[in-house]
């Protein structure tokens, strides 16, 4: 599979120019967003961890036969940056919420923080919930963390419940490293641009 990112002025000139359609991932630091965005991007898992401040990317997607330019936006999770991050939101069509399916801090400030900030600044923008790492449910090393904590990894029933409650389009889970899911991701986010979900809509098959 070839790279799919662009330079962020892909397609400005010419008859078909389409509208750059954006999206903006947020959620707690170090929940797998840059490598989300990076493995979709650009084909390739990042090999290191390196905390995001703000950054961006330009990639064409097909759905249903018909390609769209989706800019990518990743934001930083860190407390450090909460009057930072919302300058990215404006003109913002669609948010990826996402948190660790092994980090289940991530997953209970999805509903007290990254929620209540969206309805704050972008009330009208529709959000998709979104499981990352779901390679790691079952890795040794981090369920014996997580045992050690006396906690468990997040199940995709609860982020479903979750994804419910809060008035997300729906609930997708992915792992960045296998790219199990991964493109279901950015299909959904296409389709809840274009068809917000008002009462009930399934999400894209999960692959």
């Amino acid at each position: 599979m070839s790279s799919r990112a662009e330079s962020a002025s892909a397609g400005s000139s010419g008859n078909n120019v389409k509208k750059m359609l954006k999206c903006v991932v947020v959620g707690d630091g170090a929940v797998g967003k840059t490598c989300l965005l990076m493995s979709y991007a650009n084909d390739a898992f990042p090999e290191e961890y390196i905390p995001t401040v703000f950054d961006h990317y330009a990639v064409t997607v097909t759905v249903g036969g018909k390609q769209h330019l989706l800019g990518l936006y990743d934001t930083a999770g860190q407390e450090d940056y909460n009057q930072l991050r919302p300058l990215s939101y404006p003109n913002t069509d669609v948010f990826l919420i996402c948190f660790s399916v092994v980090n289940p801090a991530s997953y209970h400030n999805v509903r007290e923080e990254w929620v209540s900030e969206l309805k704050t600044c972008m009330p009208r923008v529709p959000y998709v919930l979104i499981g990352t790492q779901i390679d790691l449910r079952d890795d040794p090393k981090t369920l014996a963390r997580l045992l050690h904590m006396k906690e468990k990894p997040i199940l995709y029933e609860q982020g479903k419940k979750l994804a419910k409650e809060i008035g997300a389009q729906c609930y997708l889970e992915c792992s960045a490293l296998t790219q199990k899911g991964l493109k279901a991701v950015f299909d959904e986010a296409i389709l809840t641009i274009f068809h917000p979900k008002k009462k009930k809509r399934s999400c894209c098959a999960f692959i």
